[in-house]
């Protein structure tokens, strides 16, 4: 039996195009949208006012070798500030611990009212705080980031959030409406629906490869098209 090869191949067209067309569309769509938004815009840079540390005489500071009495398995201890109080920051095996720099007292771990005066202090907007929550269990939007951290929003519209770390009062990373955009979009775009970070998945190497095949057909049907037409015209 004979192979029509056009009637084949515009079967084939067809019917790859009802298979991957949707999902051309939203790699078109996604990507417009990747593009055209700045990144630094989507990383929320425009959200945070640069860190000002202030002066501090570190002659009155407790010298840092008096707290290995405290921590004596520290790793890391370096100055840090803590709403404008000097503080050490030392790290251990149990984590990350502040202690007042001029009498060595230990700090307790920031409380909701610190995280919402850190945030409100990095903030370059004027918004009121709509929300404070300590978070125990990571969001989707924080994923490789370990908990716990404090969520404090903003109240506007594309709801700003800031993430304050409850052991040293550090913003740990900042969301707002258009990274939350920006990642539903890149989970589509990539077709990685579960972490949203694989970029070399079956699915996303399976559909790029029918969507490959889809373009060759109709390239092959929209060549094989203008000689017949060309031919039809002699006739005539």
């Amino acid at each position: 039996m004979k192979i029509r090869w056009p009637s084949f191949v515009r079967r084939l067209h067809k019917w790859l195009a009802l298979v991957i067309g949707l999902q051309v569309v939203l790699w078109t769509a996604t990507g417009f949208y990747m593009v055209v938004v700045h990144i630094e815009r989507i990383h929320g840079d425009h959200l945070v006012k640069p860190v000002e540390r202030p002066v501090f005489d570190m002659g009155s500071a407790i010298a840092p070798a008096t707290l290995l009495e405290t921590v004596p398995n520290a790793t890391d201890i370096r100055s840090s500030f803590l709403l404008g109080r000097p503080v050490w920051r030392v790290t251990g095996s149990g984590g990350v611990q502040l202690f007042d720099a001029t009498t060595g007292e230990p700090i307790q771990p920031v409380s909701a009212e610190q995280a919402e005066a850190i945030a409100q202090s990095r903030y370059t907007s004027d918004e009121a705080v709509s929300s404070v929550r300590l978070l125990t269990e990571s969001p989707m939007e924080m994923q490789g980031r370990k908990p716990p951290y404090w969520q404090v929003t903003f109240d506007r519209w594309d709801s700003p959030t800031f993430y304050i770390s409850p052991e040293t009062g550090e913003l740990v990373s900042r969301r707002h409406s258009l990274w939350r955009i920006f990642d539903f979009a890149w989970m589509l775009h990539i077709m990685d629906y579960d972490e949203r970070s694989d970029v070399n998945n079956l699915l996303l190497r399976t559909s790029t490869w029918l969507a490959v095949a889809m373009a060759l057909s109709g390239a092959w049907l929209l060549v094989w098209a203008f000689p017949r037409r060309r031919k039809k015209k002699k006739k005539a």
